[in-house]
């Protein structure tokens, strides 16, 4: 009697690295103008220059988290406004549900920053140990000389890529020339040097091994993506109708009955996600259309028409199977999803320009004193105090004035202010302490909220006046007789 095998099958499958062969076409040509285009953003952004005048950093593109402001260009962002940021997101989240259920997984196939990097990589492999075939034939190999020399090179130009791309990250946080200096020099924040080779190590990691992986395991998009694609998105197919049955094709020889796939395997040894396309939709795909560039290329050396593989809509499945030519793309781009998306991301776009041209140069946050709510004076006035927090977005100094209105009567006073005036630092926010007194015979003390509006008037400059004027809305505190 033979005793029975107890150890459950094991679950773990060991990853199949993916070698894909080099490939030309125009999706090809597409990726790697994007390719260059993004990188060469990500990487000269934090050297341009842009004169904001005096006390003001000279960066184009600037996250100061010491000082808690963020340059872009001419737009300057303090922490009270993260709502834009917020917008941006919101804006960027839509942008990707557009795109989404108009073309698939677009952002993934060309401009995912694990593509995109992923495709850096792959580009340098293929530079030092060969296309496909000479890749499969070093990662068979035993560890010889060869096989070490060109791993240690192709691990060096990775390291310094990702070297690259953790050091462009933190120049986004201070100034670059002096940070790349202090860098060099050895004198960096210790936070620098760890952000940069965290970054680094990670690059390294995801782009050079972990690949597919990252996009079939770690990212939550392809799961989530399948709510916003319906059958009219547009997504890479297979056309079977058209080719098969599927066989070889010999010279000379034109078998009847064949269709136009003749399993030469091109759309699956350039995909880098290791998948056959011709198995129909799968969550590993990306949509990248090197596989069309693939079949294209075959396609005319063997004299049939492109397209066996290409982008498809499922309704122009249907249509095609019946002898139909395909809707206009134009109709599958504009219709009530992408249309209702649209008007969503136009919508907050709009939303935050308008409220970026209309703050102003000036802001003040009120927050009144709760311990205690109010203090009676000897002679039976009530005071109320308040905090404020005066904002001057200015590159100079500038002079405020304080003032109160209300239904009722109320005297104001500024500490440290002889006339109701503070001078604000430039690019700064300056904390203040108002006093509110009611006589003791007011209607505001004797009741038990009064409405209060406090306004802060720019002043300006001797040789500027300032002209913008802002409110908050309080309230004054009283006996409640």
């Amino acid at each position: 009697m033979s005793t029975p095998d107890t150890n459950p099958p094991s679950l773990y499958a060991a990853r199949e690295p993916i070698f894909p062969r080099r490939v030309s076409g125009t999706f090809r040509t597409l990726k790697w103008w994007l390719l260059a285009v993004m990188l060469g953003i990500y990487y000269v952004l934090p050297w341009i220059r842009w004169d904001r005048g005096p006390n003001l950093p000279d960066q184009a593109v600037l996250l100061d988290l010491g000082n808690r402001r963020f340059f872009f260009f001419m737009i300057e962002i303090w922490p009270h406004e993260f709502y834009f940021v917020a917008g941006l997101l919101i804006m960027a989240g839509l942008g990707l549900f557009l795109f989404t259920s108009a073309a698939g997984r677009i952002w993934c196939g060309y401009a995912c920053p694990q593509t995109v990097w992923t495709d850096l990589y792959i580009l340098v492999e293929r530079w030092i140990e060969g296309d496909r075939n000479a890749r499969i034939r070093l990662h068979r190999q035993g560890w010889n000389f060869e096989k070490i020399r060109k791993r240690a090179v192709k691990w060096t130009v990775w390291f310094a890529i990702g070297l690259a791309t953790g050091g462009a990250w933190v120049f986004y946080f201070t100034d670059a020339p002096t940070l790349l200096w202090d860098l060099l020099t050895g004198n960096a924040h210790p936070i620098a040097y760890t952000t940069m080779l965290i970054l680094a190590a990670t690059t390294f990691a995801f782009a050079g091994f972990a690949r597919e992986q990252m996009c079939i395991y770690a990212c939550p998009w392809p799961r989530i993506q399948a709510a916003m694609m319906d059958e009219d998105t547009i997504t890479i197919a297979y056309r079977d109708w058209r080719g098969e049955p599927r066989g070889k094709l010999h010279k000379g020889e034109v078998p009847e009955g064949q269709g136009d796939c003749i399993d030469c395997m091109a759309c699956v040894n350039v995909c880098p996600m290791g998948i056959d396309i011709r198995n129909g939709q799968q969550l590993a795909c990306i949509t990248c259309g090197l596989c069309i560039d693939a079949c294209n290329d075959m396609m005319d050396k063997i004299g049939k028409p492109h397209g066996l593989v290409g982008y498809l809509a499922l309704t122009d499945e249907t249509r095609e199977r019946t002898g139909l030519p395909p809707k206009s793309v134009w109709k599958h781009v504009f219709r009530v999803r992408t249309i209702l998306y649209t008007v969503l991301w136009t919508g907050v776009g709009i939303a935050l320009v308008v409220a970026l041209f209309l703050r102003t140069e000036i802001d003040v946050s009120v927050t009144p004193v709760r311990n205690p709510t109010f203090v009676m004076l000897s002679d039976g006035s009530i005071r109320n105090t308040y905090d404020l927090r005066l904002r001057n977005k200015h590159g100079e100094d500038r002079w405020f004035a304080i003032s109160a209105t209300s239904d009722a009567e109320l005297d104001v006073t500024v500490e440290g202010a002889t006339d109701q005036r503070l001078l604000v630092p430039a690019n700064e926010t300056l904390q203040a302490r108002v006093y509110m007194t009611a006589g003791p015979d007011s209607e505001a003390a004797k009741a038990e909220r009064t409405d209060v509006t406090i306004w802060v008037q720019d002043q300006g400059t001797e040789a500027e006046p300032g002209t913008d004027r802002v409110a908050n809305e309080t309230i004054f505190n009283g006996k409640g007789d």
